[in-house]
């Protein structure tokens, strides 16, 4: 895996279960990892049994994406070729409603993120 998560980083994550509560469109997206079409969007962390939970679009598919465990090992060793999994180092943490992909792929309306000025009436 390229840009692998440090254990210090992935322990900052909420625990496995600890944010159930939370509806799924306000869960914190807190890392992106991806490799061709696919992408995988964290959410929370079990570092004894080293699982992630987060939400899954496979080869652009939007229609079958979708929440549930994964297991960080798996991801690590995921090849296509010479390609690795990947870590988006620029990825700033957000709610899941904020994230495009996952907002088309669970039909939720595009969030509201700035305003427009009125022109002169």
């Amino acid at each position: 895996m390229w840009n692998d998560p440090t254990q210090d980083e992935l322990e900052e994550l909420p625990s496995l279960y600890g944010t159930e509560d939370v509806a799924a469109k306000d869960q914190i997206i807190y890392m992106h990892f991806f490799i061709g079409g696919c992408d995988w969007y964290i959410a929370e962390y079990d570092p004894n049994d080293r699982l992630l939970f987060g939400f899954a679009i496979l080869n652009g598919d939007l229609q079958n994406a979708e929440w549930g465990v994964i297991s960080l090992d798996e991801l690590r060793q995921i090849r296509i070729g010479w390609l690795e999994i990947d870590r988006d180092l620029h990825w700033t943490p957000r709610r899941a409603q904020q994230v495009k992909q996952i907002a088309a792929a669970s039909g939720w309306s595009a969030p509201v993120t700035c305003c427009t000025k009125r022109g002169k009436e």
